[in-house]
């Protein structure tokens, strides 16, 4: 009995066992969508390109089952994965270029033994570049394509290889508490993509920089301890993954897509169905819906992040000085704040928006305004606690101002459920963003905004559904994503299990 427990305990807690599950969960719900999608219910025909993507998506499945039930057998009899079930992972990776990213991340942490956040990064670095190449090289397939396009898509092909370099130096130079100095270089460079917005690259960056120096090692234990803790949750590192790469593909879009598809009618086109050239249809004017959608998530995540922000920082403020002086400071900031709170949230945007007109700019204020008084509550609790602890009373033994006490010593340690909290709103934000334009009452009707291509496509649900799902699907899987990661960041960053 003790052997048996003792087995069930190491298949529990080796990830490789896990994510298999995981991955064949997904992979499998994929193909299934693949079957559905791939018979033309009007015309009573098979498809042949989803249904070729059904046969490989169920090959990969089967693959993923086989190797699960290899891992379990070496787990059983040698208490260690095999270096021979490690090379079935080889394989998997290839499954990137049918987007099964599920299958493809699986492949990575299959294949290295030695899976420090630094090798994590490094393939999803990889993994995200991939996808932003494979998305953009559908343009080839348009009449014509951004004069930028080719010189953009060499620069991806070379960083491309280069993630690819930086996956092989992770696993084999880096360990879980040093670098060596010569890496340091490459994570200058790795700093600088995060004008790609590719920040798996970027986090990489800083890993990299922060071993090699290896100047503070409880830091840098703190910082590991953190991140394995979140890559550990695959439903919060696959949510990061989706919000990596849509702000990476909302940074590069206006070098590889052609801002005209989105935007200019083309009569001769109109409700296309899906095709290369039209890769997700055309709508009611003959814009093609993948460049709209593509477009449209730039305004989503600019809008969701600063409408997120504003009210953080401002809220965190009021919160931040209300909590440390308490009494009548408290008093009358805070019943300020419930008068705020006393009003709906939507309400009190669509009243902003109506007196001051609809564009992004009144849309962010209006979405910021009603949430300052939920982040002012949060850091205020915080700061209250956090007041009476020994390092804020030697502080003021050793003179330091009321000002410096608050933002240098109080709120850097009352930052984590702000940016937990902030997370997990943040996709509500997207979602208010969305209801708001699909109202009329956000972003410009003619400006791509996922609200405004859902309301365009609501009209033609029961004749041309693709419209209206596409949209509708984005939105869904990026509130999801940001749930996800907020749940995950809140279980890593959450003081009772560190």
């Amino acid at each position: 009995m003790k052997v048996i427990s003792n087995i069930k305990l190491l298949l529990k807690i080796t990830q490789e066992h896990a994510n298999a599950y995981f991955t064949l969960t997904f992979s499998a719900i994929l193909s299934l969508l693949f079957l559905l999608y791939s018979f033309d219910f009007n015309e009573q025909t098979w498809r042949t390109i989803p249904l070729l993507f059904f046969a490989i998506y169920l090959i990969t499945t089967l693959y993923v089952w086989l190797i699960s039930m290899l891992i379990k057998k070496d787990l059983s009899k040698e208490r260690e994965i095999r270096k021979l079930t490690r090379l079935l992972g080889y394989p998997l990776i290839v499954t990137i270029l049918v987007g099964n990213i599920f299958a493809s991340s699986y492949g990575f942490l299959l294949i290295s033994k030695n899976k420090t956040p630094e090798y994590t990064f490094a393939y999803y670095a990889f993994l995200t570049q991939i996808c932003i190449l494979l998305i953009s090289a559908f343009n080839l397939f348009k009449p014509y394509v951004i004069d930028t396009f080719i010189l953009a898509m060499g620069a991806f092909l070379v960083l491309t290889a280069f993630y690819a370099v930086m996956i092989i130096l992770s696993a084999k130079f880096v360990s879980s508490t040093v670098a060596p100095k010569w890496l340091l270089p490459f994570g200058v460079i790795l700093l600088l993509t995060i004008l790609t917005g590719n920040i798996f690259a970027f986090l990489l960056g800083i890993s990299l920089i922060r071993k090699a120096r290896n100047k503070d090692s409880s830091s840098i234990e703190k910082w590991q301890k953190m991140w394995r803790k979140i890559l550990r949750n695959s439903m919060a590192v696959f949510g990061m993954f989706f919000i990596i790469f849509m702000f990476s593909l909302s940074v590069v879009s206006p070098w590889t897509f052609d801002y005209e598809f989105a935007t200019e009618n083309n009569y001769s086109a109109i409700l296309q169905t899906p095709t290369l050239q039209y890769p997700l249809g055309t709508d009611d004017f003959g814009r093609d819906l993948f460049s709209r959608i593509v477009f449209g998530a730039q305004i989503s995540l600019i809008v969701g992040f600063f409408s997120t922000i504003i009210p953080a920082v401002v809220g965190g403020t009021l919160g931040a000085i209300s909590g440390y002086y308490g009494k009548r400071t408290d008093n009358i900031i805070m019943r300020l704040l419930d008068i705020l709170y006393a009003i709906p949230g939507i309400l009190l945007a669509i009243a902003i928006i109506a007196a001051f007109g609809a564009n992004t700019v009144n849309l962010i204020i209006a979405l910021s305004v009603g949430s300052i008084p939920t982040y002012a509550r949060t850091m205020r609790a915080t700061v209250m606690q956090i007041s009476n602890y020994d390092f804020v009373e030697s502080a003021r033994a050793l003179g330091a101002t009321d000002g410096s006490i608050i933002f240098k010593h109080i709120v850097p340690n009352s930052l984590a459920p702000m940016i937990v909290k902030a997370t997990l709103t943040i996709g509500g934000a997207v979602i208010s963003t969305s209801s708001l334009s699909f109202l009329g009452l956000g972003v410009e009707p003619h400006i791509p905004e996922w609200g405004n291509i859902l309301k365009v496509g609501s009209t033609y649900l029961e004749s041309h559904s693709y419209v209206a799902i596409f949209p509708g699907l984005c939105i869904m899987l990026l509130v999801l994503a940001f749930n996800f990661f907020g749940d995950g960041l809140r279980d890593a960053l959450d003081p009772k299990t560190n």
